[in-house]
């Protein structure tokens, strides 16, 4: 049986096939999709006005959270563990912070009773 001789009209239209989609879909996606001032321009005045208000409250808290993910990032261990480890070490310093507030209070009380005479 002699071998069959390669169809490259069928490979060309399959390689510029596939070209324009891998290529294209992409490239249609990008130009359908509204960029983040035309989606402002679309909000209601009210939500305008309340994005507007929160923008700078919103890009401290990202940059906060990028700044926390940086530092965890340095650790030798996985992030989650590292945070988790913070979030602790967070929770007892609280937690001391506010005993140190609770003595004070009543050191305060004590102090108030000796000099009222009780």
């Amino acid at each position: 049986m002699s071998k069959k001789a390669t169809n490259w009209k069928l490979w060309g239209k399959m390689v510029l096939g596939g070209a324009a989609i891998c290529v294209g879909g992409p490239a249609f996606t990008m130009w359908v999709t509204p960029t983040e001032e035309e989606l402002f321009k679309r909000y209601n005045p009210e939500l305008q006005k309340r994005s507007l208000e929160n923008r700078e409250k919103t890009q401290a808290e990202f940059d906060h959270f990028v700044t926390k993910l940086k530092e965890y990032s340095k650790s030798d261990k996985p992030i989650w563990t590292v945070r988790d480890e913070d979030i602790e070490r967070q929770r007892i310093a609280q937690l001391a912070a506010k005993k140190q507030k609770d003595n004070d209070i009543k050191a305060q009380q004590e102090a108030m009773r000796k000099e009222s005479g009780l």
